[in-house]
C-alpha cells in the first residue's frame, strides 16, 4: 500500500464521518433544546458545564465559549466534583454535563447529588437510554453513529458533536441575549481581537505630532515642518485656523516635477484642496478601511471642523489592525 495515500485517506475518511456526525445534530435540534436554551437565558445563576475524559475538556471549551459571550459560566471536572469541587454549584446554578456514554462510574455518582441540590440538569449525552439521560431534566442528544477511530473506539466523532451542540447552545444564547460587538469587546481586551474591537483613532493620533503650516508658509517652511514632525504629511490651515488643505511628501515630489520656478510657490498652491478626514471616536478597523479604500497612507483627525491631528496607516499596523 502507498503509505502517503493512505494517510491522506485515513485523514479524508475522518474528515467525512466528523462532518457527518455534526450534520447529525440537525435531527437533535428540537423542543428539547429551545427548552434548554430558555432556562439558560432566563436563570439567575451560572452555568456550570462538567465531564470525565475527553468530555472533560470539550466542557472546558464550552464554558470558556459561554463566558466570552456573557453567559456566566465555569467548568467542574466531574472527578473532582465528588472530592469537595461540588461546592461550586450554587443554588440558582443550572449543571449541563457532558457524556458519550452516559455510564461513567464520575457521572452515576454526581448525578443524584445535583439531583438532591435541586439544581436543573441537562446532558449532552450520546446515548439517550443512559442512566445519565434519563436522569436528566433536558436531553441534547449528540448520538453519533461512527467515531472517525478506525477501531471506533477513541472519541473523535461524538466529541465534535459535542462541542458544535456547546457552541449551537452558545450562538443561540447570543441571539436571545441581543449579545453586540461591543459587548464582545468587554471580554476580550486583549490581544489583535480585543484591538479591533475597542481600539479607536482617539487612542491612536495623539502619539503623533501635530504638523501644521499657514497657507501663506513657504516651500522651506513647508519641508521642515513635513520632516521635523516625521509624519510625510502636513495639515494646511487658513489665518482663522481653519484646515483648509494637505501637503504629503507625494505632493511635494509631484510639484517639484512640474515647475520650475518654486521660489514663489506656498502651501495654498501645493495643498490638495478638501483632504479626507476622519472623526476621533471612528474605530481603528473602519480607519484601516478608509487608509484602503482610498490608497492613502495618512488621514487627518477632526472634530467639530477643529484639526486635531494625523492618523498614519503605521498606527494602525503597529497595533495589529491589518
Amino acid at each position: 500500500m502507498n503509505t502517503n495515500s493512505s494517510i491522506v485517506q485515513a485523514a479524508l475518511h475522518t474528515i467525512e464521518l466528523e462532518a457527518a456526525s455534526v450534520i447529525g445534530l440537525k435531527n437533535f435540534i428540537n423542543k428539547d433544546f429551545e427548552k434548554a436554551v430558555t432556562i439558560i437565558h432566563e436563570t439567575k445563576g451560572r452555568v456550570v458545564v462538567t465531564g470525565v475524559g475527553k468530555s472533560a475538556i470539550i466542557a472546558q471549551k464550552i464554558a470558556a465559549t459561554f463566558n466570552s459571550t456573557g453567559t456566566p459560566s465555569l467548568f467542574m471536572h466531574a472527578a473532582d466534583a465528588i472530592h469537595g469541587d461540588l461546592g461550586m454549584v450554587q443554588k440558582n446554578d443550572i449543571v449541563i454535563i457532558i457524556s458519550k456514554s452516559g455510564e461513567s462510574p464520575e457521572i452515576k455518582v454526581l448525578v443524584p447529588l445535583i439531583k438532591n441540590f435541586g439544581n436543573i440538569l441537562i446532558s449532552i449525552v450520546g446515548n439517550i437510554q443512559s442512566y445519565l439521560a434519563v436522569e436528566s431534566n433536558i436531553i441534547l442528544n449528540t448520538t453519533v453513529s461512527k467515531e472517525a477511530c478506525p477501531n471506533n473506539l477513541a472519541p473523535t466523532s461524538s466529541t465534535t458533536a459535542q462541542m458544535v451542540m456547546g457552541d449551537a447552545l452558545a450562538v443561540a444564547l447570543i441571539e436571545l441575549k441581543g449579545f453586540t460587538g461591543k459587548d464582545f469587546a468587554k471580554y476580550h481586551p486583549g490581544g489583535n481581537l480585543g484591538k479591533r474591537l475597542y481600539l479607536r483613532v482617539e487612542d491612536l493620533y495623539k502619539n503623533n505630532e501635530k504638523p501644521q503650516v499657514n497657507e501663506s508658509a513657504e516651500l522651506k517652511e513647508i519641508i521642515i515642518e513635513i520632516t521635523k514632525k516625521r509624519l510625510g504629511v502636513t495639515a494646511v490651515m487658513n489665518n482663522k485656523n481653519e484646515l483648509t488643505g494637505i501637503i504629503t511628501d507625494g505632493d511635494l515630489r509631484r510639484m517639484l516635477e512640474k515647475n520650475e520656478n518654486i521660489i514663489q510657490l506656498t502651501a495654498k498652491d501645493i495643498s490638495s484642496k478638501n483632504p479626507k478626514t476622519i472623526s476621533p471616536d471612528t474605530m481603528a478597523v473602519q480607519a484601516m478601511e478608509i487608509l484602503r479604500k482610498h490608497n492613502i497612507s495618512h488621514i487627518l483627525v477632526t472634530e467639530n471642523n477643529q484639526y486635531l491631528g494625523v492618523l498614519h496607516i503605521h498606527d494602525l499596523i503597529k497595533e495589529g489592525i491589518v
